[in-house]
């Protein structure tokens, strides 16, 4: 009897902490809007650049309503000069073409490029936007997503979800395949500099072509990632990983389990809306900044950041990443 509780602890123990300290995840074909696989996906989370996928999504929008062009002009401000890495840099008063500042803002995660589409879209007014894209996760379905920012930086009022991010994601691969290459970019040219993409995945991860990763000391490593195999494109929302090592093994994990049940998951999975909501949990994020970033303090490099998951490989071979350049930046 003894050798029994004992072991029925000793599962407990190695159980309960990869289960509490897991992150939201979710993977979903975006066409059908059926779910391969969900995990706590109605837990709020702070985006990071995750929140570019919504003004990318206002963006796009205009440009097929013709109220914008991939010519019309993009001008660098006061109020986008300010802004915190990860930016591109540009001189109050200069200015990019739309469709440069639309790679940049994929490629580079600049946070004021993100500041000046909104304010262009805004009629100059950088609120004005936010309450469009507040208007829009209204009208996507998006019920536990609030902006605050455009960029992502920290902001106790930035809250989302996996299922709305999935919501969000599907809405752009749905209604604007002809900008979908964009998310395909490895690195865009501004001048005579050539800057290389954040997203590690489209270089090591046969298939992908997309989307965004997110990144403060608060949220974890976040990711919203697409594949395709086969002429077959799954999504997969990974939110909270400890490093970019743990994130990308996360992440390649469950498309890789999602292509290989593609055929009956197709047949028997859920829709996004009708996953059963999440009942019990906290109506605040989770503040990762202590576990990531030690208390504020940014460890040596990325991938010495604590593993959350024992599955995640530590032996792995190092590989190239291009996802962070300073410790604190919604990138």
């Amino acid at each position: 009897m003894k050798r029994a509780f004992g072991l029925v602890v000793l599962i407990a123990a190695l159980l309960v902490p990869r289960i509490a300290m897991a992150g939201p995840a979710l993977v979903f074909e975006p066409y059908s809007g059926t779910v391969f696989y969900a995990e706590d996906p109605d837990v709020p989370w702070f985006p990071a650049s995750l929140t570019k996928l919504m003004v990318l999504y206002l963006a796009f929008s205009d440009l097929k309503a013709g109220r914008v062009t991939m010519d019309t002009p993009i001008v660098s401000t006061p109020e986008a000069e300010k802004q915190a890495p990860s930016k591109l840099g540009l001189p109050v008063g200069q200015s990019i073409s739309m469709e440069i500042a639309l790679k940049v803002l994929i490629v580079k995660s600049a946070n004021d490029v993100a500041v000046m589409l909104a304010q262009k879209l805004g009629g100059g007014n950088e609120q004005a936007f936010i309450v469009r894209m507040n208007a829009a996760a209204q009208a996507l379905g998006m019920t536990h997503t609030h902006y605050d920012n455009v960029n992502g930086l920290p902001d106790e009022k930035q809250v989302t979800t996996a299922r709305d991010l999935a919501k969000l994601a599907r809405a752009i691969i749905v209604q604007f395949p002809d900008r979908l290459d964009l998310f395909k970019l490895r690195y865009v040219k501004v001048g005579k500099t050539l800057i290389r993409s954040h997203n590690g995945l489209l270089l090591d991860y046969p298939g992908a072509d997309g989307m965004k990763t997110g990144f403060i000391c608060d949220s974890g490593f976040n990711i919203v990632a697409s594949a395709t195999h086969d002429g077959r494109k799954l999504v997969a929302v990974v939110l909270g990983e400890m490093s970019i090592a743990s994130r990308r093994d996360r992440v390649t994990e469950l498309l890789d389990n999602g292509f290989k049940r593609y055929f009956w998951k197709s047949l028997f999975g859920t829709t996004i809306d009708g996953l059963p909501v999440q009942t019990g949990i906290s109506s605040t994020p989770p503040h990762l900044r202590a576990q990531v970033c030690g208390g504020g303090h940014w460890p040596t490099h990325p991938h010495t950041a604590s593993k959350k998951k024992k599955h995640h490989s530590s032996s792995s071979p190092a590989k190239l990443d291009l996802d962070t350049s300073m410790p604190e930046g919604a990138q």
